[in-house]
């Protein structure tokens, strides 16, 4: 009863559930497109054009299907928590904190 009412009071009663194209797309999916690219690009090839294109400046290209062919690299996320005590800021901390406020809010 309880959790019944909880959902009312929520509105997220029959809010659920499996939705069309939702999700993430199935591995098969996956293999197919990196079997086509493997079918029409060459890796010996892609390796070379991928010197040619880093002495020219341009890496964006090579970096697409490199993510697709081999994975994107695992992202590092740096978390770093500081305990701060009431009024123990520098005027410095403080102006930086509302820099990084004002442009996020």
């Amino acid at each position: 009863m309880i959790k019944q009412s909880i959902s009312i009071m929520d509105k997220r009663k029959d809010n659920g559930g499996v939705r069309e194209n939702a999700g993430r797309k199935p591995k098969a999916d996956e293999l197919r497109l990196i079997e086509k690219l493997d079918n029409i690009i060459n890796q010996d090839d892609v390796i070379e054009k991928l010197k040619d294109l880093i002495k020219d400046g341009n890496f964006n290209a090579l970096k697409l299907y490199m993510e697709y062919r081999f994975g994107k690299p695992k992202e590092v996320i740096e978390n770093i928590n500081r305990n701060f005590e009431a009024g123990k800021l520098s005027e410095e901390e403080v102006k930086m904190l509302n820099k990084a406020l004002e442009t996020e809010y």
